[in-house]
């Protein structure tokens, strides 16, 4: 008798985020016992704490203990209080936008007036224009813009992961890859003793390929979802108030839809203006955020209590993305209170003096990859291993400016799959794509801008990539 074994694919593997997380704190929790505890002297520089190269100490022992890891918990949400709020408040924000029709009126007006024909420009100059508020406006600042391509994306005919691609993958690809990123970048020139943002020709030249892997990508996936319905992998999702409720012919922008589009306008006009003249961050976009809900609400007409249901049913739809941003926060806690994060920096480091200068250019962007996984914050990331790659970089013959690439592509590349980056799953809550399916569509692409990224890195150390 034959038994027929059917081989299971790569992704039927991955589970779901919630399991990975708690695998993750596992895993990290068990390292407390096997790492060696130390920790590296800080110094405050500009309000901000950075570590002192070669100030790296062993300490006591810390390993965490079954309550202390379960207590993680607890102190990651609170340590993820402002971006957990950033997304109910931006759930809110979308709920009044589409409750008052504005949304749905607009998108069915611009898909009707541009036809199908035109439907893979449209896809491109998407991502090309999420790529640029990744680039110019950062991360979780843009987490109000991705339902928006929601809507845009299923009236052209794809679906949600295609629109999670357009909107998600294009403000990851543009922020972690910005030639003018200020956490990162800018964190590291500041490090680094280099002029703000200089050697940028090559950065925005990166930058610019990978949002062009992306639109590629994007179109490609879309074509052959037209062509073939069973290769999506957006079937089953929950499109509810997302899709076009009549045939385009008879979508028109009414006069309150223009108002309401006017508000919305305006408030991301004055949140651009806060984020550039006074360094608005997460808590001044919140209040920008209601301040945009409650005014596009008494703009399309609405009482108290039809405010107050649309809040309470879009807070319901966004509360996934909001837990799982304190959840993936808790692995940060843990790492802090094993005392291994400035352990696994230092152990790299060593590794790192043993390789010759391409190879160890490279390394230290693959270090980066990981370090990543645990410390998900760029500007984070950035004060704990910068001052300790910089001056080893220099002893391997690379430049300051190629050591800080290596560091941006490790650190901005791998958000595009990072379980731990809690403004990822909180957007990809936002578009209703569980994080198995993202992976499917993303680790392709991802792999291509790598490969090109660790090129660029390599002819950075050719070139001898300079302050210019």
């Amino acid at each position: 008798m034959k038994t027929n074994l059917t081989r299971r694919h790569w992704y039927e593997w991955i589970p779901h985020p919630i399991v990975m997380l708690f695998i993750i704190i596992i895993v990290t929790t068990i390292l407390s016992y096997i790492l060696p505890a130390g920790v590296f002297e800080r110094e405050m520089v500009d309000g901000r704490q950075r570590v002192v190269p070669g100030s790296y100490q062993r300490i006591e022992a810390t390993p965490i203990g079954l309550m202390d890891m379960f207590k993680a918990l607890p102190m990651g949400f609170k340590t993820a209080s402002d971006i957990i709020f950033l997304v109910f408040a931006s759930g809110v924000m979308f709920g009044m936008l589409e409750k008052s029709g504005m949304v749905e009126n607009t998108v069915g007006t611009i898909v009707r007036q541009m036809g199908d024909r035109k439907r893979f420009l449209l896809v491109v100059l998407m991502t090309y224009i999420y790529g640029l508020l990744g680039i110019m406006i950062g991360f979780e600042n843009n987490i109000a813009m991705v339902p928006i391509a929601a809507v845009m994306i299923l009236a052209l005919g794809g679906d949600l992961v295609l629109a999670a691609g357009v909107s998600v993958g294009a403000i990851t690809v543009g922020f972690g890859l910005s030639p003018i990123n200020p956490y990162t970048v800018g964190t590291g020139h500041n490090i680094a003793e280099l002029p703000l943002f200089s050697g940028a020709w090559l950065r925005s030249i990166l930058s610019f390929i990978g949002l062009s892997l992306l639109a590629w990508h994007n179109v490609r996936y879309f074509k052959r979802i037209l062509a073939d319905e069973s290769q999506s992998l957006g079937k089953g999702l929950n499109t509810e108030g997302m899709t076009l409720s009549k045939p385009l012919q008879d979508y028109t922008i009414s006069p309150n839809n223009r108002l309401v589009l006017g508000v919305f306008l305006t408030g991301m006009a004055i949140t651009l203006y806060g984020i550039f003249k006074f360094h608005w961050y997460i808590n001044d976009l919140s209040g920008v955020f209601i301040m945009i809900a409650i005014a596009s609400a008494a703009a399309a007409g609405m009482n108290g209590t039809q405010f107050s249901e649309t809040a309470f049913q879009y807070i319901g739809k966004v509360a996934p993305g909001a837990f799982m941003v304190g959840y993936a926060t808790t692995i940060k806690e843990v790492m802090e209170m094993g005392n291994i994060s400035d352990t696994i920096s230092h152990e790299l480091s060593q590794v790192l003096m043993t390789l010759p200068t391409y190879a160890s250019a490279v390394f230290m962007s693959i270090s980066q990859c990981a370090i990543n996984l645990v410390i998900p914050s760029g500007s984070g990331q950035a004060l704990a291993t910068l001052p300790i790659m910089i001056p080893l970089g220099e002893l391997l013959g690379l430049t300051r400016q190629t050591t800080i690439l290596a560091f941006q592509i490790g650190d901005g590349v791998t958000n595009l799959f990072n379980p731990a980056l809690g403004g990822l799953v909180a957007m990809l809550s936002l578009c209703r794509v569980p994080f198995d399916r993202w992976l499917r569509f993303i680790f392709p692409v991802t792999g291509m801008i790598l490969l090109i990224a660790w090129l660029f890195l390599i002819f950075s150390v050719y070139i001898g990539y300079g302050p210019a």
